[in-house]
C-alpha cells in the first residue's frame, strides 16, 4: 500500500491524502488510522487496510517515521488493525507485501501472525526501477487460532 507514495513528498501532499479518507471509508474501499506516540499522542505513522469487497479481503499497509523504527509502534498498531479487519469489517483474509530491502517490515508481518506466501521478482516498477516484493497473508481462521494459542 505504500507503493504509491510519491517521492519527493512535497508540502501539502499529506493533507490532500488525508482529505481522501472519508469518501474512501464511506465507499468501503479503505480504512486508515494514525499511529501516535504513547506518551504525547503526536503522529509517528499511519496504518490502514485497502479493502477488496468483491473477494472479501484486505491489504495491510503502514509507514512509521524513521525516529520511531524498532519501538514496536507498527507491530502494536498492526495487531489492532488485524482485529478491526476481521472482527469489525468481517474480511476473510488480510495480506501485505514488503520490499526485500526492508526486512523490518517483514518482521512486523511475522510478529502479527502472517505467513510467508511468496516472492515476486521484479513485480513492481517504483521510481523507474523494477522491484521484488515479498508476500505475506493471514486468514481469519488462523488469526482466531493465534488468539487462542
Amino acid at each position: 500500500m505504500t507503493l504509491t507514495i510519491p517521492h519527493p513528498y512535497d508540502d501539502g501532499m499529506a493533507e490532500e491524502w488525508i482529505k481522501t479518507h472519508p469518501a474512501a471509508f464511506k465507499e468501503g474501499k479503505d480504512v486508515n488510522f494514525a499511529i501516535a506516540l504513547r506518551n504525547t499522542d503526536a503522529l509517528c505513522g499511519a496504518i490502514g487496510l485497502g479493502i477488496n469487497q468483491d473477494h472479501n479481503h484486505a491489504e495491510l499497509g503502514y509507514w512509521i517515521g524513521k525516529p520511531y523504527w524498532g519501538q514496536d509502534y507498527c507491530t502494536e498498531a498492526a495487531k489492532e488493525v488485524l482485529r478491526y479487519g476481521f472482527q469489525v469489517l468481517g474480511v476473510h483474509r488480510i495480506c501485505a507485501t514488503h520490499f526485500p530491502r526492508n526486512p523490518a517490515s517483514g518482521r512486523v508481518m511475522q510478529k502479527i501472525g502472517m505467513k510467508l506466501e511468496g516472492y515476486r521478482r521484479q513485480h513492481v516498477l517504483k521510481w523507474g526501477k523494477y522491484e521484488d516484493i515479498i508476500d505475506y497473508g493471514i486468514l481469519k481462521s488462523d488469526w482466531q487460532m493465534n488468539l487462542q494459542g
